[in-house]
């Protein structure tokens, strides 16, 4: 027990404990147990044949073309190199898309309930209790328990309060904020009343950071509590869902895991409505095709999910990692691996994306995001130590495959681009000696290999890039409620155009980043954890200097040895060139408020939630606003 812990308080003592042994499970042994579940969907094998047979069939077609546009008097090493980016990177597409297009239909045909769940049927009355388990980290306490109040004033307003408990567990190592917890629970505890069932616990030692906070839990109550559901600390859920979600997994005994879509909210800079409508529209399609695909063994994104106890007690203690960095040590990224291993110890995990009520806020700016971004690129390329456990799932293992894929894609997108320069240039003689070149562009050097080809590839490739994104449009506007939610159809193309080409200009510097994030992980450089800030993005000059000024001078460098060689090559690079010479314009404007708040009043970039939030949002922003006043 921590010094904080034996204070006096008006929040309740903590409860008895009630242990649970939790093992540390070993990935040099174990067997893969269970087959099928009552749960499963039907005809799983069909739906991942199709979804792997389309994927394999349309890059098979894809890298035909291309390497007929090569080939000519045969492949050099640049050629072939080029081939081998695109077969990646082209697999990579078109396995989303293939997933969007499922998830596409299922919204469309309406064909989505799962367990079910569904907020149209009767609530179920539960029968057993269920943990809420809140882990935090150098967080906003006073922001934190207005957020645990409304979730537990919705929990109250279903008449099923008294199943559910509440934890606050606290990593937090700054004593200040340590103390500012105690009173804001507190304070918490005294605006719910006495009967509130508010708990707060304080690690002593923050050993396997998150991961370790809630192993700790299940160690010492796991026993008292046949489920757990984790919040994040910008976690809102609906009492309606949350006691559904425990009701299905009454109801299923095979299932130890109910992940939902959690929709992003509360966006006020312009970076944050950005994401906050993305996820809003495309993410549905995608969320769907996933779950379609996945069906019995999907994976677990670490927060708003409802976990059976016993299940994870069994299975998903986590070992340290061996190797060298960064492969070794502590799990990072727990959440895949945890699925991963309950997955092997026989149970059902499952993705209701169609089951609304959850909620999460995104970070306010790009450069909040790379900052995640670098910690969790270093928890998935951590995984290449964890795919060849023995006994997993190959679906759970293809989940860690799209994890480690995703950073990758980024170095090959960029050696993609300069590769299919340097090959035009080549042959085009440019030498030390002759640099400018009258007249060159990449562009007319591929044309007149085959115009018609490579007309071809370059279509195909970008419809289905951005494929997912329209028929996330399409679907958003098919649905009456999403529609008038979005600002109506008009209103949700200007979105998806605008964020299209925001996002195009970010890209530069996203794939900088991430390609510099994977080079400094696989040179063992830790990313560090710290606290996230929550609605704020904005940064002085001198930071964006600092974080940005290499990318404008490298965009600068890159334009006039474009115009150097030739203005069409110049303008062939132009996107690049000005993703990277604006960042600091670009960051800048993303990052306040004023341009988020003047397309809100416009109703550009809105989501249903920001034009008709659910209570659980109204009463948390207004618990909010009390605390800042």
């Amino acid at each position: 027990m921590s010094a904080i812990e034996a204070t006096g308080s008006v929040a309740p003592a903590l409860p008895p404990d009630a242990p649970l042994e939790m093992p540390v499970q070993s990935l040099r042994e174990g067997r893969l147990r269970g087959r099928r579940f009552p749960t499963t969907p039907g005809g799983m094998v069909w739906r991942r044949a199709a979804v792997i047979g389309a994927a394999v069939l349309l890059t098979f077609v894809a890298t035909y073309q291309i390497w007929w546009l090569l080939r000519g008097d045969g492949t050099d090493v640049l050629e072939t190199a080029l081939l081998v980016l695109f077969v990646f990177l082209f697999a990579w597409i078109v396995q989303a898309f293939v997933g969007a297009l499922a998830g596409f239909v299922l919204i469309v045909s309406k064909r989505r309930a799962r367990l079910g769940l569904s907020a149209s049927k009767p609530m179920p009355a539960l029968s057993s209790r269920t943990a809420l388990l809140m882990p935090t980290y150098n967080e906003d306490p006073e922001r934190l328990m207005a957020g645990l109040q409304a979730i537990h004033e919705s929990l109250a307003a279903t008449g099923q309060l008294q199943h559910f408990d509440f934890f606050v567990l606290s990593d937090t190592r700054k004593p200040d904020i340590q103390r500012a917890e105690r009173i804001a629970l507190d304070a918490l505890c005294q605006r719910l009343g006495a009967d509130a069932r508010v708990f707060y616990r304080l690690r002593d030692d923050n050993h396997e950071r998150k991961a370790g906070n809630i192993s700790d839990w299940v160690r010492r109550w796991g026993g008292a509590y046949p489920r757990f559901l984790i919040l994040d600390a910008d976690s809102l859920m609906t009492g309606d869902t949350i006691v559904r979600l425990a009701g299905a997994m009454e109801a299923n005994d095979d299932v130890a895991l109910i992940q939902t879509l959690p929709v992003i909210v509360n966006g006020s800079t312009l970076f944050a409505r950005m994401q906050q409508f993305a996820g809003r529209v495309y993410g549905p399609v995608i969320a769907y095709g996933v779950a379609w695909w996945h069906g019995a063994e999907s994976n677990y994104w670490g927060h708003n999910a409802m976990i059976r106890t016993r299940a994870f007690a069994d299975c998903a203690g986590l070992p340290e990692l061996r190797g060298v960095k960064p492969f070794a040590g502590t799990v990072l990224s727990h959440d895949f691996v945890e699925a991963a291993l309950l997955r092997r110890g026989g149970w059902a995990l499952h993705m209701v994306p169609s089951l609304g009520g959850s909620f999460e806020e995104g970070p306010p700016s790009l450069t909040d995001m790379l900052v995640r971004d670098r910690r969790w690129c270093q928890g998935n390329l951590q995984h290449g130590a964890v795919l060849t456990g023995k006994g997993l799932h190959w679906v759970s293992r293809w989940h860690m495959l799209i994890g480690i894929g995703h950073y990758f894609t980024a170095p090959m997108w960029a050696m993609l681009m300069l590769i299919g320069l340097a090959i035009p240039l080549h042959h085009a003689g440019l030498s030390w000696d002759t640099v400018a070149l009258t007249d060159f562009s990449p562009a007319t050097y591929w044309r007149e290999r085959d115009p018609d080809r490579f007309l071809w590839i370059f279509v195909f490739t970008m419809g289905m890039l951005l494929a997912p994104k329209f028929m996330g449009f399409v679907a958003t506007i098919s649905d009456r409620d999403m529609r008038r939610g979005c600002g109506g159809a008009w209103r949700a193309f200007v979105g998806m155009g605008l964020e299209t080409l925001l996002a195009a200009l970010m890209a530069p510097v996203t794939m900088y980043v991430q390609s510099r994030g994977v080079a400094e992980v696989l040179a063992g450089k830790d990313s560090g954890w710290e606290s996230q800030r929550r609605d704020d993005g904005s940064l002085p000059f001198s930071s964006l200097l600092r974080s940005y000024g290499g990318l404008t001078f490298l965009g600068v460098l890159a334009a006039v040895m474009a115009w150097s060689i030739s203005p069409a090559l110049a303008a062939w690079m132009s996107p690049v060139i000005l993703g990277l010479v604006l960042s600091i314009p670009i960051v800048m404007l993303t990052s306040a408020r004023a341009p988020g708040q003047w397309l809100r009043r416009r109703r550009i970039f809105c989501t249903p939630e920001e034009l008709s939030p659910p209570n659980v949002l109204v009463r948390a922003s207004e618990l909010r606003a009390k605390q800042v006043a």
